[in-house]
């Protein structure tokens, strides 16, 4: 079937314009002419299939995406996302989430290449007590993982991918963001979390955006930000949820009398539980376990730096390769899915050049991943 060149210019011009990125900007990361890339977005050349793969390269797009009417991509969330929010998103950060949808739908293709299907969650709310919902699905879901009340969750971002939802946490320039939902036509429920903020906001936006997950796929998109989410009954929603599946009531309802805490017990408490202390706060006011002034003292609080523990950074890692893990992570590449990319590689389901392109990295910098990760690129 011969190429719609039309179809194809506009499907160009549209990412470059969600990028908000010039021709000139193209060309140079490409190293296609700007007038030859005027031509091909207005339908009046036809790329040649180097040019194509450039293009899908520079874009983190499927290349059968420019080349076939069928193909679908996620072009309506994002838009969704940037007519309601685009002052929000810098040219870094719509770049940053290109790059997040890239690494979704890579994910989703590379787990079922190897038999290993996305899991569901399903939860059906009833009466329209939005923060009811909220708690109902926490303690469902927290049941569904074999959580006891008393448990605390350690690694949120492996439970819920176990569940289907594909989970990054990228670096984005805008700190107001704390994460973004959006069900990708190709991988389904995808959460990005900004990996700018603290590491216990982080467990608490990806909860939140996992209710985002849960109740809320059907919107196609939404951005979280920090801060109060004033009367949007949705984002309640999605808090309570969080809440409450990172602090269960029955669990708060059992601690050592909230009210009497020094500041010393609300931080342990705070650590243990692995939540910002105002977080803490707001469970136990929610909870009327503390009054206004407990409220105010625990809320200014803070859990040490030092003493917060990352799951995807575990102690047993050296200085370097904390160091090396910690910048992948900001680029949005967690363990669980650079092993997956390996692991796809061994089995022959990828090639070295589409293992390089899935990990965001050049030929030359594959050796150095796969000493980090403990893996060999011989013998394929």
């Amino acid at each position: 079937m011969a190429i719609d060149l039309r179809t194809l210019g506009s499907k160009l011009a549209k990412y470059r314009g969600q990028l908000k990125e010039s021709i000139i900007d193209v060309a140079s990361s490409s190293g296609i002419d700007a007038t030859r890339l005027t031509s091909i977005e207005a339908g009046q050349a036809e790329p040649t299939g180097d040019e194509v793969l450039i293009l899908a390269d520079h874009y983190r797009c499927d290349f059968k995406f420019f080349i076939s009417n069928e193909k679908v991509a996620p072009f309506e969330q994002t838009e969704t996302l940037y007519r309601a929010h685009g002052g929000e998103f810098t040219k870094e950060d719509r770049r940053a989430v290109q790059d997040f949808l890239y690494l979704c739908e890579t994910e989703d293709l590379l787990m079922r290449e190897l038999g290993r299907p996305p899991k569901d969650f399903a939860f059906a709310p009833t009466g329209d007590y939005f923060k009811g919902h909220g708690e109902a699905a926490a303690a469902r879901l927290r049941a569904a993982l074999g959580h006891e009340d008393r448990a605390v969750p350690r690694d949120v971002y492996a439970e819920f991918r176990s569940i289907g939802v594909h989970v990054f946490r990228r670096k984005l320039g805008n700190s107001n963001i704390s994460g973004l939902f959006i069900m990708h036509p190709v991988a389904g429920k995808c959460a990005l979390v900004n990996h700018s903020e603290d590491i216990y906001r982080q467990r608490f936006s990806a909860a939140h955006e996992m209710a985002h997950a849960i109740f809320d796929a059907a919107q196609g998109a939404s951005v979280s930000f920090e801060g109060p989410s004033g009367a949007d009954r949705l984002e309640l929603r999605a808090n309570r949820f969080a809440s409450c599946f990172l602090m269960p009531p029955a669990f708060l309802a059992k601690l050592p009398a909230p009210s009497q805490w020094d500041d010393a017990d609300a931080l342990r408490w705070a650590n243990d539980l692995r939540v910002s202390c105002i977080a803490l706060a707001i469970a136990l006011k929610e909870a009327k376990l503390i009054d206004k002034a407990a409220y105010d003292r625990i809320s200014r609080l803070r859990v040490p730096r030092e003493a917060k523990i990352d799951p995807e950074l575990p102690e047993s890692l050296n200085a370097t390769q904390r160091q090396r893990k910690a910048h992948l992570l900001e680029m949005g590449l967690s363990d669980f899915y650079v092993s997956l990319c390996f692991e796809s590689f061994s089995a022959g389901v990828i090639s070295i050049g589409r293992l390089a392109e899935a990990l965001l990295c050049s030929h030359g910098e594959l050796a150095e991943l796969a000493n980090l990760y403990g893996r060999t690129l011989h013998g394929h």
